[in-house]
């Protein structure tokens, strides 16, 4: 039995009134991948920001190594060997990568060639004058990485790592933490993912309402075990055929196209091509799926289709009206410290003129806090106090309300559980049948064959619609016909 490389035990935080864990522990053992479920709200990130320094804990006590050490910041943690990338990122998003990485570290070296080495493993094509706000989210993903194995960390923490990105990219993260893990490193994996979590970790912790519900080695788990132990004795999964079932399949109007592309094209910077002539029709009732890499184009192509990047060629007819969810909620549709009304209240802030009437922004609030079962006390909870399910469904509400002819959705169930995914997916459903157009990303292939009525994949800026089966859309999003 190998040593523990961080123990946590009996640790109780409380937010107010409200208990985020009750007592609770997680022992994670040198050489291994230890993963972390619970649906959303259940504690996970909160007992890991406390591991790290960056929240301070009511009671309980952390070993690492052995050694007792209760950070009272992330630098002890970082001393200690703890590295951690948050699922929200903690980068400078004006500064490039290079003063990113150096940001904080004690060598005053800035980036060595170590970090460079570093980078390669980690799958990152580091231009290192690249400002990170210019780069994609699992590109900043893997930056944040990179920041924590410079500071020489043996104990990762990666909360939801895989939830930004591709499934190619899925996989050359976890074949580089399981050589991470060969090397004596340990990982304690956050995600949302079961059958990710049976297939790469080594052992298995569950937490529901602050405490652990099951933790043992991955081959004591199934997914029926472990959906159990995340949600209660009578929670079931929903594969992708009850999912569907019932909905009738969708039969666009030819008639009358929502949103239509043609020949396309998106040219950046320094004649930087990103889509090629592509050419798409969106028709109402239907949610078309969109795929690809990162790189592939498929980023700037959703961007024009809502309306917030301009074609450089081609011709793009788009409605008046268009609901985006993107694909960061804390970064770009948010502001944490301000309230659910407030933030409603934002919404097409720049079409209105006249005086704010705050009774009328918290009325709205509290209606489609209603609509949108969005658990908050009132609509003036701050939205920082809110889980990652209840904050999307802040994003979602307000861009479904009124009924817009289209809607774009970048990755929404990022980093959410199986309950709040379908919380998010139902009333996107619902709005397709009810006659509105949907575009959907997702990284998770699976998740995107699910929900699509079509599905178009974009590689090396061109797009073509494929069949909506795993294999297809996997070979078209590496280019192999």
């Amino acid at each position: 039995m190998t040593s523990p490389a961080l123990q946590l035990s009996g640790i109780r935080k409380r937010f107010g009134s409200v208990p985020a864990l009750d007592g609770a522990n997680l022992l994670v053992r040198k050489g291994t991948v230890h993963a972390l479920l619970g649906e959303n709200g259940a504690g996970k990130t909160t007992l890991m920001r406390i591991a790290f320094g960056v929240t301070a804990p009511d009671e309980g006590n952390i070993r690492i190594d052995g050694v007792p050490l209760l950070p009272k910041s992330p630098a002890d943690a970082i001393r200690a060997g703890l590295g951690m990338v948050q699922q929200h990122f903690t980068l400078v998003p004006a500064m490039t990568a290079r003063e990113n990485i150096a940001l904080g570290a004690t060598s005053g070296r800035g980036i060595s060639e170590d970090a460079i080495r570093l980078a390669g493993q980690v799958g990152v094509r580091l231009d290192v004058n690249v400002p990170v706000g210019e780069l994609s989210v699992s590109e900043q993903q893997r930056i944040e990485l990179l920041k924590s194995l410079t500071r020489g960390a043996h104990v990762l923490i990666l909360d939801e790592p895989t939830a930004a990105l591709a499934p190619k990219d899925a996989d050359a993260l976890f074949t580089w933490i399981q050589g991470f893990r060969e090397r004596s490193g340990s990982v304690v994996l956050i995600t949302h993912k079961l059958r990710e979590a049976l297939a790469i970790a080594d052992e298995i912790s569950v937490l529901r309402h602050g405490r652990v519900t099951w933790s043992g080695p991955r081959d004591s788990a199934s997914i029926d075990s472990l959906v159990t132990a995340m949600l209660g004795e009578h929670a079931t999964i929903k594969g992708a055929a009850a999912a569907r079932a019932g909905v009738a399949e969708t039969r666009p109007s030819p008639d009358a196209p929502v949103a239509t592309a043609h020949g396309l094209v998106i040219r950046y910077a320094l004649g930087v091509t990103r889509v090629k002539e592509a050419s798409v029709r969106i028709d109402a009732g239907e949610i078309l799926g969109v795929a690809g890499i990162d790189g592939s184009g498929s980023r700037e192509f959703l961007y024009a289709l809502a309306g917030r990047v301009q074609p450089s060629e081609g011709e793009l007819r788009l409605p008046d009206e268009i609901g985006f969810i993107p694909e960061d909620r804390q970064q770009d549709a948010l502001l944490l410290s301000e309230s659910v009304a407030d933030n409603i209240a934002l919404r097409n802030a720049g079409r209105r003129r006249g005086r704010f009437h705050r009774d009328a922004a918290e009325s709205a609030a509290e209606r489609l806090m209603k609509i949108g079962g969005i658990g908050a006390a009132d609509g003036r909870a701050p939205i920082s106090t809110l889980s990652g399910g209840n904050q999307q469904r802040l994003v979602l509400a307000p861009e479904l309300d009124g009924g817009p002819p289209l809607l774009v959705a970048v990755n929404p169930t990022r980093g959410l559980d199986i309950a709040a995914t379908g919380e998010i997916q139902h009333p996107l459903r619902d709005a397709a049948r009810a006659g509105m157009a949907v575009v959907y990303y997702a990284a998770d292939l699976d998740e995107l064959i699910e929900i699509a009525d079509r599905v178009v994949v974009v590689f090396e800026g061109r797009v073509r619609e494929v069949a909506r089966e795993r294999d297809a859309v996997g070979r078209a999003m590496l280019g192999v016909t």
